[in-house]
């Protein structure tokens, strides 16, 4: 780490209050990396346990963070701040698979041999 490199204290807080990953980080740090730890660090007992970093997204003032910027690029700095760290919310979006629907018969317009709809 380079001595001119922030470090930034975060806690990061899941759907219902509780906060997870408390530590200081470094401002070069990815948020593909930030979720990678929030990942191994999730509480097992949750109902819902995100299974890759697909699974999260951060919010930091109103802002989804991006996979590949850093910290510093969103600018997050807690030079001002009371408290002495900053909290980032978790929204966990647990990739859905697709269910095959069926067609209902009266939905599905028949072509005759031309393309033109038999009704």
């Amino acid at each position: 780490m380079a001595n001119d490199e922030e470090l930034i204290e975060l806690k990061f807080r899941i759907y219902d209050g509780t906060d997870i990953a408390h530590n200081t980080y470094t401002s070069s740090m990815t948020v593909a990396n930030l979720k990678q730890k929030i990942v191994a660090e999730w509480p097992r007992e949750k109902t819902v346990t995100p299974k890759s970093i697909n699974d999260l997204k951060l919010i930091h003032a109103g802002k989804v963070l991006e996979n590949n910027k850093t910290l510093a690029d969103f600018r997050i700095t807690f030079d001002e701040l009371p408290i002495g760290f900053i909290i980032m919310h978790v929204v966990v979006q647990l990739a859905t698979t697709k269910k095959k629907t069926e067609k209902r018969k009266e939905d599905v317009q028949k072509l005759n041999s031309c393309g033109c709809v038999i009704l």
